[in-house]
């Protein structure tokens, strides 16, 4: 939940970001908000609004349904019509806007650049300059001179209701001949075409690493699966074992007590070791009735020392991440012929879990070693798995006794 919001709060900003850059970026801006009227900030802000709508529409449906599943012609075209779109509404929305103008280039060529249109919103003296008096005055005409040299020369470039003084700078540009009328002349130019490149890599960059994160915790869910279900079947053919051993025994007392701490057992594999994390005095309380039961099993054959110390409740940890290690312990550590000790110790102290088993070696009549311990091995993948840069083990293993140190930042 905090994820999302997260990452809605990121998208909002960023929006909000991206389409401040045109009242940045224009040169008309100011704090009594004139510049809204201003016909090129109003494409310009077009233009930025459309290319975020490219952003998501690349994000959320071109990327998925036809990258992805490498329909890569229709994605292509599907991305030029974009531009096309991105380039042309803005102008058709703000008509005259900016205009492409040619003028002859040094080697015969032309030259385009876009020119502010001049219209009578910029001129608010327009009319009155059509009633200026430009007839000579007779009294003022010299010698040789007469109307007719009076006359102002012809001007080629003139624009009808357009001072000549108000002409903007290049307005002896002219189209070349041939030009299409009217608003196919508004052209636009690839001044965005950075601007559509960058948004385009960017929604993708972001698509496929959230795909390849996707791709990774996808993998990591279905191998710790497959980890706990070799790790459940393990633990619960051990225990019916024990139960079995008490039966053979006619320990009424003993199985009616291990058939109780079984059901509890299962209950808690059924329940809660599908979830990613659970609370740690669950994972305690599954631990103490799996040695319970072991203490049932083996009697006073085995010298058995658990301890628990810390504060346990508000705290989360993976399920079945600490067993094996101690079914490790009286897998190998047990022989009636011999001298059994082991001792189990966790310790809890703020956000860090302690964990050390110690078992003396006895000679293990099934022959099998640590070494081939499927539930152990599989537990250390899950220490790689889930706790990646928040775990310590350390195994001593010497010719007298086991040793295994755990220490883990809990959740």
């Amino acid at each position: 939940m905090k994820n999302r919001t997260g990452q809605i709060l990121l998208h909002v900003t960023g929006c909000i970001a991206f389409l401040s850059l045109p009242v940045l970026l224009s040169p008309d801006v100011s704090w009594n908000f004139h510049f809204v009227q201003v016909s090129a900030f109003r494409e310009d802000f077009i233009t930025y609004t459309l290319l975020l709508l490219f952003f998501y529409l690349n994000y959320f449906s071109l990327l998925p349904k036809l990258y992805f599943k490498q329909k890569f012609i229709y994605y292509f075209g599907c991305v030029i019509i974009s531009y096309a779109v991105i380039a042309w509404l803005p102008h058709l929305i703000e008509p005259g806007n900016h205009i492409r103008h040619f003028q002859p280039g040094a080697n015969g060529g032309t030259i385009s650049r876009r020119q502010p249109l001049i219209t009578n919103e910029r001129l608010p003296d327009l009319q009155s300059s059509q009633n200026v008096n430009t007839q000579p005055d007779d009294n003022n005409l010299q010698p040789g001179n007469s109307r007719r040299d009076m006359r102002p020369l012809p001007d080629n470039n003139h624009q009808p209701g357009v001072r000549p003084d108000r002409r903007p700078p290049n307005s002896n540009m002219r189209l070349p001949p041939g030009s299409p009328p009217g608003f196919l002349r508004t052209i636009p130019n690839f001044e965005y075409l950075f601007q559509f490149i960058v948004v385009l890599i960017l929604s993708a960059m972001i698509r496929i690493n959230n795909r390849l994160k996707q791709s990774e915790k996808e993998k990591v869910n279905a191998e710790l699966s497959y980890l706990k279900a070799q790790i459940n079947p393990h633990f619960l053919f051990n225990t019916l074992n024990s139960i079995y051993s008490s039966a053979i025994d006619e320990n009424a007392d003993n199985t009616a007590s291990a058939v109780v701490k079984l059901s509890g057992m299962m209950r808690y594999v059924i329940s809660e070791a599908h979830h990613q994390y659970v609370p740690l005095e669950k994972e305690l309380s599954y631990i103490s009735d799996y040695i319970e039961l072991q203490k049932i099993r083996l009697g006073n054959t085995v010298h058995l020392i658990y301890h628990v110390t810390g504060i346990t409740a508000g705290k989360q940890i993976a399920p079945l991440i600490l067993i094996s290690f101690i079914e490790n312990a009286f897998k190998h550590g047990v022989n009636p012929e011999e001298h059994s000790n082991i001792e189990i110790e966790i310790d809890v102290y703020e956000q860090t879990l302690h964990l050390s088993v110690m078992n003396n070696k006895v000679r293990n009549v099934n022959g099998d070693s640590f070494k081939n311990n499927i539930g152990l091995e599989n537990t250390r993948n899950r220490l790689q798995l889930l706790y990646p840069s928040h775990h310590e083990l350390v195994i001593k293993d010497d010719e007298k006794e086991f040793l295994v140190l755990l220490k883990m930042n809990l959740q």
